[in-house]
């Protein structure tokens, strides 16, 4: 999302500072020496990118009554994060939560959600993240829809998560708390990735586990502390959910695996997509990662070994593996201004052109009477339309939404031209819904009508429905280029 500056650049980093060359990451990417994408953000910037952390943009599982809650936010510039807001108090050292995510911060690997930023003001600790629109693994594998996660797709998850936790352990960030379904999401490729707030406590001296304490290291029930093995019996979970679709208690698993009867814990609508041996061979290297003895486990670099040979579909991309539609987003050098302006969410740049297009998109429709007409009629018709235009003019968008409410009511035939002026006024004074109502009423007036389209992108995009603003971006600038087509000749 661009190069933000740090205001913490110069904090010292939980890493060791005078650390030789860091070691490459698992993709074979140079690790970066410096915090390229971390920002300390102003907790009225992170307000506004959430609505007011209205409960509407809450993606975390618990909604408002998780302790530590997860939104969905847009900055500036349209882009989308996920904002985690810690309770309150969780981290009273505010300097102290800022070198940490600052810390976190410097991981860069495309199987990581990139920690972007943080806000530590007053009471209030919130992390900034990439969003990832995709969903988490719990979704996919134990609430799907349309289809059950394929084989290969699992062994995939397996493996990339297995790389994830490889390149953190490359990195010194050998601790994850609490690895679980809800931590790996998925971005807009399908490709999973792991969390980054894992990596940091849910408070300074809190618990870092939060699931079912059948689900917890063994060694963490004894003692209360995590330690890297633990991680990795985390990870055996993990396993155990692709294999089974199901959430099944570790010492469960391990009476089954014990008695024999391996394949049992094979989730039911994986039959016919994988060899026994295959299975057998994650079977096993869940059984190794559940041991009751950290010692006993496997390190990182063996689960790399384990799981990548077991790659069958490497050249196919994940969104198909997984069945999800992959959107063709629009080109900016493909769109209008107005089209430009509203894949920007630059609602002001929207407004000028609103204002100097004027009516003129109505001009020759025959279901439509010109306003030199309705004065000849009603001259109240006119004022109201006037007084309704001034107030528009000058983003006096209460006033506009009055006045041309009267209008409609006054219209003998609807005007799109009123209906999108006073969709955008509805935006402004976040009434989204109100906004896409009017939007699709300016549709019905012109059925392809560009301006129609982009104001309903608008509005589905506040909602937080992304794909759906994007179809109707698709929508709006087709109609653009097939106008522009017509005119040329």
């Amino acid at each position: 999302m661009g190069c933000l500056h740090s205001k913490t650049a110069n904090l010292p980093s939980s890493d060791d500072p005078s650390a030789p060359n860091k070691p490459e990451s698992v993709n074979g990417d140079q690790v970066d020496q410096e915090i390229q994408n971390f920002k300390e953000f102003d907790l009225n910037e992170l307000r506004k990118a959430t609505n007011g952390f209205s409960p509407s943009c809450i993606v975390s599982e618990g909604g408002e009554k998780a302790p530590n809650v997860v939104y969905r936010g847009k900055l500036e510039g349209n882009h989308l994060v996920a904002i985690k807001r810690f309770s309150r108090q969780s981290w009273p050292d505010a300097q102290q939560f800022v070198v940490e995510a600052t810390g976190v911060g410097k991981l860069k690997n495309k199987r990581i959600v990139s920690l972007i930023g943080c806000c530590a003001e007053g009471d209030e600790r919130l992390l900034v993240a990439e969003y990832m629109p995709n969903d988490t693994l719990s979704k996919h594998l134990f609430h799907w829809e349309k289809q059950p996660l394929p084989w290969d797709m699992r062994v995939r998850i397996a493996d990339y998560i297995a790389q994830a936790l490889d390149y953190c352990n490359i990195e010194n960030r050998k601790i994850y708390h609490d690895l679980n379904a809800y931590r790996i999401l998925f971005d807009e490729e399908g490709d999973p990735r792991l969390s980054t707030f894992g990596l940091m406590k849910n408070s300074r001296d809190g618990k870092s586990y939060s699931t079912n304490l059948a689900y917890t290291p063994p060694e963490f029930l004894r003692t209360g502390r995590v330690i890297p093995e633990s991680v990795i019996f985390s990870y055996g979970t993990i396993l155990l959910d692709l294999l089974s679709g199901k959430h099944i208690p570790p010492s469960h698993a391990l009476d089954i695996i014990r008695g024999k009867n391996a394949l049992l814990l094979m989730d039911s609508s994986l039959e016919g997509q994988y060899a026994n041996e295959d299975a057998t061979k994650l079977v096993e290297l869940a059984s190794k990662c559940l041991q009751s003895e950290a010692k006993d486990r496997p390190d990182t670099k063996f689960l790399l070994s384990a799981v990548a040979p077991l790659q069958k579909q490497e050249e196919v991309a994940s969104h198909a593996l997984m069945g999800l539609p992959k959107n063709i987003v629009i080109l900016p050098t493909m769109l209008s201004p107005l089209g430009k302006a509203c894949a920007k969410m630059d609602l002001a740049t929207f407004h000028d052109i609103l204002l100097k297009t004027g009516y003129r998109d109505e001009e020759g429709a025959e279901n439509e009477l010109s306003f030199q007409e309705w004065t000849q009629q009603v001259q109240e018709m006119l004022n109201t339309k006037k007084f309704g235009d001034i107030a528009f003019r000058d983003k006096d968008f209460k006033n506009s939404i009055e006045y041309y409410s009267k209008l409609v009511g006054m219209m003998p035939v609807p005007s799109a031209t009123v209906f999108a002026r006073r969709a955008f006024s509805y935006l402004m004074t976040d009434q989204q819904e109100l906004a896409l109502r009017d939007a699709m009423q300016a549709q019905v007036c012109i059925p392809e009508w560009p301006t129609a389209f982009y104001l309903q992108a608008l509005a589905l995009s506040k909602l937080g429905m992304e794909t759906d603003a994007q179809d109707m971006l698709n929508d709006g600038a087709a109609y653009d280029a097939k106008r522009q087509n017509s005119w040329r000749c």
